[in-house]
């Protein structure tokens, strides 16, 4: 397993794109639940209590930056078969969007829009964003173990 994940970052290409992805999507999630505000300055602020959905950020990010890679390498070596590719970028996307499920001012507005439908919406989703991230940590990791094993097998790659 170490070393199918050591074989997909032996090229900078991968590592740059996990990077990035783990940047952008720290940052943004932590925007987005409130973490880090942008006016009148940029501030960041961890309330008291909120130190387990912080964590669960920096976990989904970690985790995205680590699987989105590998499946675009995966993709990469298996561009004649996309239907045997399709589960480890929706896996990919779903964790990555349960991710950012407690959305803030941002996602108040939007779902707000959609009255009754929404407010039940902005309800759920503020009350269990926490069991929604960690459901999304499970999907992603599942999804890392399920494309290792693809890679291993499905690639026949030499990892020895």
């Amino acid at each position: 397993m170490i070393q199918t994940t050591k074989l997909v970052f032996s090229n900078f290409k991968y590592v740059l794109l996990a990077s990035v992805i783990f940047v952008f999507m720290v940052i943004g999630l932590l925007i987005l639940s409130e973490y880090i505000f942008l006016e009148p300055y940029i501030i960041s602020h961890l309330p008291v209590g909120t130190e387990l959905g912080f964590v669960l950020i920096l976990m989904l990010s970690a985790l995205s930056g680590l699987v989105i890679p590998m499946n675009i390498f995966r993709i990469n070596i298996l561009k004649s078969s996309k239907q045997k590719m399709g589960g480890g970028i929706i896996g990919s996307i779903v964790g990555a969007i349960a991710g950012a499920c407690s959305c803030g001012p941002i996602g108040f507005a939007i779902i707000s829009t959609f009255g009754s439908v929404g407010a039940t919406a902005t309800a759920f989703l503020t009350n269990y964003d926490v069991p929604i991230r960690i459901i999304a940590i499970v999907i992603l990791t599942v999804t890392y173990f399920t494309t290792v094993k693809s890679l291993k097998i499905e690639c026949a790659l030499n990892t020895r």
